[in-house]
């Protein structure tokens, strides 16, 4: 006897895959099972019991045609016609067998030989058939069970969807979803109405209305919702896995059809294998006899050839075989269902639809390809499995948990702890690198200042009204959503705002809304043509906007920033090395004060510069600058106090900056000067001098002529000696003499009785003078020199300056 568990190999898959089998693989799962028993049912009556039965014919002379040879002298004895004797008593006849004086090793020799020769080979395989096509049919319904290429994508994809499936989170988002809006849930409920007389009176008939199917479910949402809002912070981190296994196994899984392709033609190959086996099956069971004649050539064995044999499980197998093919027609239709539903819907795309209008998760994303088709084998099973799988498919939810995560990590008291006072004196918060923006910043009511860098996909709720004080944002690297009431909030309130960013598509579009803001720094990649620049045209609108700096490529002055240059008063430009033409909108910005145009590959300056009558301080830092002659055009910048010809290529300073009498700071460090002239020092209301980084050999004596310097400093440079001069600015309060040739400090330089550092060190001092003692305002830290030339001051004096 064959036990059918030895078959279960065929068909076993683990229990979870159960989700991915519809109606029809369960149907023709028990169908296989059915007909497997047949076969094994068949296959054991073939072994244990006698397979066919045969007796030999005799072969009759030919002058006898009815009766066998010996049949007279074995049956009865010859009666002698007697027509007048009557005998009382009727003749008792005995009944013999036909004699054929075979033994029983021949018997089962002709048996044998019957068997193999004379019976049709479809009613001595009839079982085995039977068993071979159930195993094919069970190996064709779970072969994408088993094929390595499948079976992992199905295994991960049950895996994640249990978890999915059990997942607090899960309950929770449905939950939200379900009492979200408590009107319309409300709405939902019963009416109130009139009393129906009944005869189990009206409490009854109320009864009955308000424990329908329909109320439960919402009663439970009603009366629990800070059940559902519980989520502790270990689910959340579990949950924000899951969303990640999604993303990825999404990505995975879309790419290809392979599930589905294989499904189609296991299915293809059942439908073909029952046509075959209808086919053959019909013709063939006929075949099946009870009575089989059997011609062999055993005569000299036996001393006969002709044999009547009987298959002893004929009508058996006759009624199994009528019994298979009407499961095999049930088998082969549901197949045949199931060809019709793979072709006839489209099974490599799912659409959400009915979820998101179920649950109201409108971004819940359709699918495609294998992910499509596993969905939809889903459905067949349980469709509630797909909506709750799409919660983790949805970007809004994830972001609410996101947002929830945040908020259990960053307490009022941690972000509280983290506040500092800015460059601008104002109270600011930075958040660095979070997945978002935590609720808890909008209880910080004394917040001025909020700085986020590198933060993606964050949303400022309307609860950004809470901080009444905040006038500064900063927004490095993020992705910003603003919601409507926000952006009214800041339209009024926010003062100041900082974008960085690598796309000029990043830049938030609502920033041209603030119209009370007063500075805008820009810092990214903008079109090189700023003036086509959709983002930068809108910012005509800013009619408080006061100072704008722009760190970016761009190769001319936007007419947007003309636009606003009737407020405009302070623009900087950092151009990183693009070079920076057609400058001629500057002379339209009559009322700027402070201009900068920092690394924009000038060669000269600008001409429209010198149109901007209110300008009071000018930077051309790290440009290609070789000649200033066109300085001389700066006297009619009558309010000019600062300028900043600093880190480029200088050579020579011409004689009439003389002209530039209302200077009182002048950069020329790190450019190519040698020779100072006299006339520099003409510009008597310089209180800051930067020379340093040049090559310059000697200070010209005019130095002297800078009462109200306060600031020299002509480090890096190859000065040998200091002129006398000098130490007549008694006003100096920083003197840096760094990295020179200087050998001898003049005892002179006890005039500068204000000097707070001094700056010695690289030089080839061997001694300081004592008259530095007389500095009373100079101490240890603000003089700069080796150790060994500070230890040849007298004791005194050392003292004197350590004191602090």
């Amino acid at each position: 006897m064959i036990p059918v568990t030895e078959f279960r190999q065929f068909t076993e898959q683990q229990p979870a895959f159960r989700v991915l089998k519809p109606w029809w693989d369960v149907f023709t799962e028990y169908l296989s099972v059915v007909m497997l028993m047949i076969g094994v049912f068949g296959c054991t009556l073939q072994v244990m019991q006698d397979k066919i039965l045969c007796l030999p014919l005799p072969v009759l002379p030919p002058n006898q045609t009815g009766t066998f040879p010996n049949q007279s002298e074995l049956t009865r004895e010859p009666a002698l016609p007697s027509p007048t004797l009557v005998s009382p008593v009727p003749a008792v006849q005995e009944m013999r067998g036909l004699r054929t004086n075979l033994d029983w090793q021949q018997y089962s020799f002709i048996n044998q030989m019957c068997y193999e020769k004379a019976l049709h080979w479809y009613a001595k395989y009839f079982p085995y058939l039977v068993l071979i096509h159930t195993v094919i049919f069970m190996v064709c319904s779970n072969f994408w069970f088993k094929f390595p290429g499948s079976s992992s994508k199905i295994e991960h994809f049950i895996s994640i969807l249990g978890k999915c499936f059990d997942s607090p989170w899960t309950t929770r988002a449905l939950s939200e979803v379900s009492g979200e809006n408590p009107d319309e849930r409300e709405s939902k409920k019963p009416l109130p109405s009139r009393p129906v007389p009944s005869a189990a009176g009206p409490s009854e008939g109320n009864l009955v209305k308000t424990q329908s199917l329909r109320s439960i479910p919402e009663k439970i949402v009603a009366d629990k919702p800070a059940a559902a809002s519980v989520l502790d912070k270990k689910e959340g981190e579990q949950a924000k896995a899951l969303f990640e296994k999604v993303k990825k196994f999404r990505l995975h899984v879309e790419e290809g059809d392979l599930l589905y392709i294989m499904y189609v033609r296991q299915t293809i190959l059942k439908v073909l294998k029952f046509i075959l086996i209808i086919a053959y099956n019909s013709f063939l069971v006929s075949k099946v006899q009870v009575t089989v004649s059997c011609d062999v050539d055993v005569q000299k064995m036996t001393g006969y050839r002709n044999f009547s044999c009987n298959h002893t499980m004929a009508h058996l197998f006759s009624k199994l075989s009528y019994c298979y093919l009407c499961f095999v027609v049930v088998y082969g239709l549901t197949c045949l269902y199931t060809s019709y539903w793979l072709f006839y819907r489209s099974l490599k795309e799912y659409s959400f639809e009915y979820v998101r209008q179920e649950t109201g998760i409108s971004d819940i994303p359709d699918v495609k390809n294998d992910f499509a088709f596993m969905l939809h084998m889903i459905d067949q099973y349980d469709p509630l499995y797909s909506k709750r799988f799409a919660v983790f498919l949805s970007e809004v939810s994830e972001n609410k948990l996101k947002q929830l995560n945040l908020n259990h990590a960053w307490t009022a008291e941690k972000l509280r702890q983290r506040l500092q006072t800015n460059s601008s004196n104002r109270l600011e918060l930075q958040l660095f690198m979070l997945s978002g923006l935590p609720d808890t910043i909008f209880e910080l009511s004394e917040l001025q200042s909020l700085k986020l860098e590198i933060i993606n996909n964050v949303t400022i709720p309307p609860a950004i009204a809470q901080l009444g004080d905040l006038q500064e944002l900063s927004l490095y690297q993020c992705s910003l959503k603003v919601h409507t009431a926000a952006i009214s909030f800041l339209k009024e309130n926010l003062k100041v705002l900082r974008v960085k960013f690598d796309d000029a598509r990043e830049l938030p579009h609502w920033f041209y809304l603030l119209r009370n803001l007063e500075e805008l720094h820009l810092t990214g990649s903008l079109c090189p043509d700023a003036s086509r620049n959709i983002l930068l045209e809108t910012m005509r609108e800013l009619k408080s906007l006061k100072t704008l700096s722009l760190k970016s490529n761009l190769t001319k002055i936007p007419q947007s920033i003309v636009d606003v240059s009737s407020h405009l008063q302070r623009l900087y430009v950092y151009n990183d090395g693009t070079k920076l033409v057609m400058l001629n909108n500057l002379k339209k910005m009559v009322n700027l004060t402070e201009l900068e145009l920092v690394h924009c590959d000038l060669e000269r300056i600008p001409h429209a510069i010198f149109s901007l009558v209110n300008l009071q301080a000018l930077d051309l830092k790290e440009n290609n600058l070789r000649s200033i002659e066109e300085i001389i055009s700066f006297q009619h910048l009558r309010k000019l106090t600062c300028l900043k010809l600093w880190h480029n290529s200088i050579s020579q300073i011409p004689e009439h900056i003389k002209k530039l009498g209302s200077l009182e700071r002048l950069y020329f460090s790190y450019n190519k000067i040698e020779i100072l002239p006299s006339h520099l020092f003409l510009c008597n209301k310089l209180r800051y001098l930067d020379l340093s980084n040049n090559d310059i050999h000697f200070i010209p004596p005019e130095v002297g002529v800078l009462q109200s310097l306060q600031y020299f400093s002509v480090t890096c440079n190859k000065i040998e000696n200091l002129p006398d001069e000098l130490f007549f600015c008694k006003k100096l309060k920083t003197l840096k003499l760094g990295k020179n040739t200087l050998s001898v400090l003049s005892p002179k330089i006890s005039y500068l009785v204000l000097l707070t550092r001094l700056e010695l060190k690289g030089n080839h001092f061997e001694a300081l003078p004592a008259e530095l003692g007389l500095c009373q305002s100079l101490k240890r830290s603000g003089l700069v020199v080796e150790d060994v030339v500070f230890e040849t001051l007298p004791s005194d004096v050392k003292e004197q300056m350590k004191a602090e």
